[in-house]
Parts: structure tokens; sequence; C-alpha cells
């Protein structure tokens, strides 16, 4: 039996950062897919990546064995990958004695991942025509519009 597996792509947009913004998700679970987005009137680019990664998390249902995450934030890859564990060894400070910024929602973010078995995160380069990666940016920008 194959290991049961879902596959996020996540993007995030903003008009002036800050400014209007949304975040999209699409959702892969074997043939099943499904399109989230949403939007916040002053937010700021980094804000939507990381909201989009969070909300695709949350939408799943139960915990599942692996998730892979396609992002092109490299924000969003370096902080989960790179950055977190020292953030939270250091009370969510930066190693330059500094709070880190979006902490609430890095910390909403690290609870999403726990939830689950094995998180996979994988960078895409953005509008250079993927095909998650391009309806994940549809989806953000539909947000960003309505939010504007």
């Amino acid at each position: 039996m194959a290991i049961e597996r879902v596959e996020l792509f996540t993007d995030g947009a903003c008009s002036g950062n800050p400014g209007p913004g949304g975040w999209g998700v699409v959702l892969r679970y074997g043939d099943h897919e499904k399109e989230l987005y949403g939007a916040d009137a002053e937010t700021t680019n980094n804000k939507m990546e990381l909201t989009a990664v969070i909300e695709g998390l949350a939408a799943l249902t139960r915990p599942m064995p692996q998730v892979r995450v396609f992002t092109d934030s490299t924000y969003v890859l370096k902080g989960i990958t790179e950055w977190m564990r020292g953030w939270k060894r250091n009370g969510w400070m930066t190693s330059a004695k500094q709070p880190v910024k979006n902490a609430e929602l890095w910390q909403r973010l690290d609870a999403e991942c726990a939830r689950h078995g094995d998180v996979q995160w994988e960078w895409v380069k953005g509008h250079a025509g993927h095909p998650g990666n391009e309806r994940a940016d549809k989806l953000a920008c539909r947000g960003r519009d309505e939010a504007r």
C-alpha cells in the first residue's frame, strides 16, 4: 500500500508592500484537487506567502503521513528549513536579538506542520510556467483583487 501524500502549491500576492494582498493554494490528493484563496486589505507579500501555506495545511481534515509543499517564496522555504529551529531556541528572537517578523504566522505554520508526518518543502521558480504554481498565483491574485 502506497503512503498517502498530499501536494500543496502555494503563492501570495500583494499590491504595494504593504497593501491589499491575497493568497492561493491548490491541494492535490491522488486524483482530487481543491482550490482555496483569501484576501487581506492591508498586508505584505511575506504574510500572504506564509498564510497560503498555513491555510493549505489547515484545510487538511486529518493528519497526513506525507505532505509536499511547493512554494516560490525563499522567505518561506528558508524560514521553515533553516531559520525556525534557531528562532524557537531563542524564544522567537533572531540571531541579532530582534523579534522575528511575522512570529505569530511562523508559530501557526509550525503548529500546522506538527499535525502531519513528513512535511517536505520544494522551491519552484515563480512565473516560470510551473502549472501548480501558476494556478496558485492566479488564486492569490484573485484574492488580492478582491481586497482592493
